[in-house]
């Protein structure tokens, strides 16, 4: 239930081109976590680099939400951007799947459907 791609760009370049594919596909950047500088803050040593992006298509938001409230527990959307290895990956827990196990509504799958085709969609550009 991931969907990570493995790219050659550094963390930077990958993370200046994701920012720029999300606005190209309708969605918006609603916060960013540095999670090593965080966890830093904490006295917490992450050896690796980690972006996190959370994502919003507000007219599919609104959309899930008027099919059923309780989901927003599931948005916004998010894609991060990791090293491993020294290899910088991109990756997501695809909207399809999350939603169907937390809803029997085919409104909601379709909507997730769509999300996700997006999604990927922008993480294959960014890599």
């Amino acid at each position: 239930m991931k969907y990570i791609v493995k790219s050659e760009k550094t963390m930077g370049q990958a993370f200046l081109d994701l920012q720029e594919t999300i606005k190209a596909n309708g969605f918006g950047v609603l916060h960013t976590y540095d999670l090593k500088s965080t966890l830093k803050s904490k006295g917490i040593d992450l050896p690796q680099e980690c972006q996190i992006l959370e994502i919003c298509n507000p007219k599919q938001a609104a959309a899930v939400l008027a099919e059923d409230m309780s989901l927003n527990m599931a948005l916004p959307c998010r894609i991060s951007i990791w090293q491993e290895g020294g290899i910088t990956q991109i990756g997501m827990i695809p909207p399809k799947a999350m939603l169907e196990s937390l809803s029997n509504s085919p409104v909601l799958h379709k909507i997730a459907a769509e999300v996700e085709e997006k999604m990927k969609i922008m993480i294959d550009t960014a890599k």
